[in-house]
């Protein structure tokens, strides 16, 4: 008996999900191909997306790259540094963030430094000619999410 109750424990905490931040309040998640595709619908708006994580950032876990499986279509799941810090362990499950979808509109030297800054965190050459002019980014600046086991 003691054997199954152990093994019971055991099974409930492998398949926990791990709650990040303050607790998801929206009911209804909307699909990352639609975020992605339409961002200027959704700016400034509360968004609650879920997909697989593609990619955390290495150095301090601001950040997160939640991909559709079924689209391919990619959204940054981004926090302020130290408010929330996404696991390494988190990339390859499933993932549920909210926040606020957020524009950002970046010069070509600020788009070099971002894009340098996160070759940097990630351990990835770079190079700044790859960056070709003024960018417009669009993410999720998150208040919670759930890493799904």
């Amino acid at each position: 008996m003691r054997i199954l109750c152990a093994l019971l424990v055991m099974t409930a905490l492998a398949v926990a999900d791990t709650p990040l931040g303050k607790p998801l309040t929206l009911k209804k998640v909307t699909p990352i191909a639609q975020l992605a595709g339409n961002p200027c619908d959704y700016a400034g708006k509360t968004v609650q997306a879920k997909g697989k994580v593609a990619e955390v950032c290495q150095k301090m876990g601001c950040w997160m790259n939640l991909v559709d499986p079924e689209s391919g279509k990619m959204i940054r799941i981004k926090v302020k540094e130290g408010e929330i810090i996404f696991p390494k362990e988190a990339v390859g499950k499933m993932a549920v963030a909210e926040g606020t979808m957020v524009k950002l509109e970046l010069t070509r030297e600020q788009a070099v430094r971002m894009a340098k800054h996160e070759a940097e965190e990630n351990g990835k050459p770079f190079d700044p000619g790859t960056v070709t002019g003024p960018r417009t980014i669009y993410q999720i600046k998150a208040t919670g999410a759930v890493i799904l086991e």
